[in-house]
């Protein structure tokens, strides 16, 4: 299916009072990733591999009509993918009507790890954030964590280890998320790869490839 018809689909089940959407394209040919990636340069896209993120909203910059004109500009290169919809924000509520409640980092930190098998030995997580202006007093915050900027996205992404090794202790994570709670900076939280009980051999940990860059 083009990537057009792929986005009308998505944009006709977009919720109601929908702000800005996630929305993801994951390249058939890798070859054609950094092709795919100079169509959409207008929207600021992120890369991990073959997978390609950016921003739609509903009206400005990044627009759902410019999106449109953009995929066009895929199909008429003849360069395949699929097109998925990652998530949305709605916009502000209005005066009087209730916010929904946001799952605070710390708690968010301990429901990950009730995910986790007992044995889990090292753990690579992303932070998105909620605003870019909490970017900065976020990777303060978290520095122990020894976080890195994602490029194109407003995340922060760090590693944990459950054992030794490299990566911030899951005490030393749930401080770091306690702190930026306290500051009410907010976001979610996602553990992007985990393993279980590893041995390190001359190394301080895992090596994860993202992007083709070492993580």
């Amino acid at each position: 299916m083009r990537a057009v018809d792929q986005w009308e689909a998505i944009r006709t089940n977009l919720p109601e009072g929908w702000e800005e959407a996630r929305v993801s394209f994951v390249v058939e040919e890798a070859s054609a990733v950094p092709a795919a990636a100079a169509v959409l340069a207008p929207l600021g896209p992120g890369r991990t591999g073959n997978e390609l993120r950016f921003h739609v909203r509903h009206s400005g910059t990044g627009s759902p009509q410019a999106v449109t004109n953009l995929l066009g500009r895929l199909d008429r290169k003849r360069i395949w993918g699929t097109l998925g919809l990652v998530d949305t924000k709605s916009a502000a509520p209005a005066a009087g009507e209730r916010r929904p409640v946001t799952q605070r980092l710390a708690e968010a930190w301990d429901a990950a790890l009730e995910q986790l098998p007992p044995d889990w030995s090292d753990l690579l997580c992303e932070l998105e954030l909620d605003s870019s202006d909490y970017v900065p007093r976020a990777a303060l915050l978290g520095a122990p964590l020894n976080p890195t900027r994602v490029p194109g996205e407003i995340a922060l992404r760090f590693r944990a280890s459950g054992k030794q090794g490299y990566g911030a202790s899951p005490g030393m994570a749930r401080r770091s998320l306690e702190r930026m709670d306290a500051e009410r900076i907010t976001g979610r939280l996602t553990v992007l790869h985990a393993l279980s009980d590893t041995e390190n051999a001359v190394t301080q940990g895992p090596v994860w490839r993202i992007a083709g860059r070492s993580v």
